[in-house]
């Protein structure tokens, strides 16, 4: 019987790292974590500090659900993973809340309920919970990236066009003529909408692009010149092994 493989080369390692990112991005293309994304992507700072405290619950759990994952039962793997995540996150809003304050105010309850966010529930029962702890981390750190440029992006566009200012620092000029409903709730619905629909545009014509380039390919080694130079450099493999 063969032997499991247990070395994981580079590659496949980092393969979720980029993936997460772009590929399986959570609030653009998998359309998770919109409570969040609407919630507090009034500016910039808001969304980067939102993003980069939900991609440290999502290593630090996809971690250990990884590393226990041969112990915990079948039947209660949901409330364990909960129980982690609920740990990572309370690390998180512990030091947000002594190191940054003002901060923990304006992102208020959304910390705390960084414990029921679908996309870290979502990796520690899709990916962590059978595959390595590497690979693990690498899927964390990618869905976690994608998740934080998400919301920065999304964050300086509505905090761009509704107060005017960039990552708080005002705009001359243009505080004048800023369109208030952009840093309102219904805002955050037009921007998301918005935003969604260019990324997946992007993403598809993308996809186009390489799904033709793949049939050109195709198409040129059944043609009849590639298959005649296939069939003549397999006589002269044949006539060298004769020889």
């Amino acid at each position: 019987m063969a032997k499991k493989r247990t070395n994981l080369s580079l590659s496949e390692i980092v393969a979720p790292l980029p993936a997460g990112i772009v590929k399986n991005n959570p609030v653009f293309r998998l359309v998770l974590g919109t409570c969040p994304t609407l919630a507090v992507t009034t500016s910039a700072i808001n969304g980067l500090s939102m993003g980069l405290a939900t991609t440290f619950v999502l290593i630090g759990a996809n971690a250990i659900v990884s590393l226990l994952r041969n112990f915990i039962p079948q039947k209660v793997r949901i409330p364990c993973f909960i129980l982690v995540i609920a740990t990572f996150s309370t690390v998180v809003e512990m030091v947000m809340n002594y190191a940054l304050p003002d901060l923990y105010e304006t992102l208020g309850l959304f910390i705390p309920l960084i414990v029921v966010n679908c996309i870290v529930l979502a990796r520690a029962e899709s990916f962590a919970s059978v595959n390595p702890v590497l690979p693990s981390m690498m899927d964390g750190l990618g869905i976690g990236l994608g998740f934080t440029v998400s919301l920065t992006f999304m964050g300086l566009f509505r905090e761009f066009l509704g107060a005017g200012s960039v990552f708080g620092y005002a705009i001359p000029g243009l505080q004048d003529v800023a369109m208030t409903i952009f840093i309102l709730p219904a805002g955050g619905f037009l921007a998301f909408g918005l935003l969604m629909v260019v990324y997946n545009q992007i993403f598809d014509a993308i996809d186009r692009k390489r799904a033709a380039r793949r049939a050109a390919l195709s198409a040129k080694k059944d043609s009849p010149e590639m298959q005649a130079a296939v069939e003549l450099a397999e006589r002269a493999d044949e006539e060298g092994g004769v020889q």
